[in-house]
């Protein structure tokens, strides 16, 4: 998070659309965190989208268009990868943004395929909200500490719950019961 991937999205669109291009922008449904209908950057440049629940979704609005957008990529199910290669086949350029890994910094949902099919990949990195260092990873936080990893995956938030780390700062999160039983040790 926070490294500009939505922003780097919405430049890219923005100028498939001065070319002349139809374009068109999807996001997950359940990201509403600054705006329910448009991509909005963390610093608060912004694209009107169209939020969908899933992949065929993508695919059956996508028909007309040009070139396709599809923000926080992670969110969605495994097929979505299907759904931007068909579109691919058909001439159609894809440009997806999102997280690689999740905050337990394991890899997250559908990226992993989508990166392998990719024909380029940008990977972009923010900075570290503890060093100042390159930050690759998403550290959650729960009342300021690290989450337990045996949380869900999936938990829609900004600022106020996550902050952008490098490996040396990334913290595991404990659990409750793994912490006490530390302690008794």
């Amino acid at each position: 998070m926070f490294s500009g991937k939505s922003e780097e999205m919405i430049r890219r669109l923005r100028r498939a659309e001065i070319a002349g291009q139809r374009v068109i922008l999807f996001k997950p449904r359940i990201d509403d965190r600054y705006d329910n209908a448009d991509v909005v950057s963390h610093a608060g440049v912004r694209m009107s989208a169209v939020p969908v629940d899933g992949h065929a979704e993508i695919a059956a609005r996508a028909r007309g268009h040009e070139v396709v957008g599809v923000d926080e990529v992670q969110f969605f199910d495994e097929q979505v990868v299907a759904a931007a290669l068909a579109l691919a086949d058909r001439g159609v350029r894809v440009i997806c943004a999102g997280l690689d890994q999740d905050f337990r910094r394991r890899p997250f949902g559908p990226m992993p395929e989508l990166l392998a099919r990719a024909e380029f990949v940008d990977k972009l990195q923010a900075v570290c909200h503890r060093c100042g260092g390159p930050a690759t990873t998403t550290q959650r936080l729960v009342d300021g500490v690290p989450a337990p990893y045996s949380g869900d995956t999936i938990v829609v938030g900004a600022a106020e719950q996550y902050e952008a780390r490098c490996r040396d700062c990334h913290e595991p999160g404990v659990d409750a019961a793994d912490a006490v039983d530390a302690v008794a040790a």
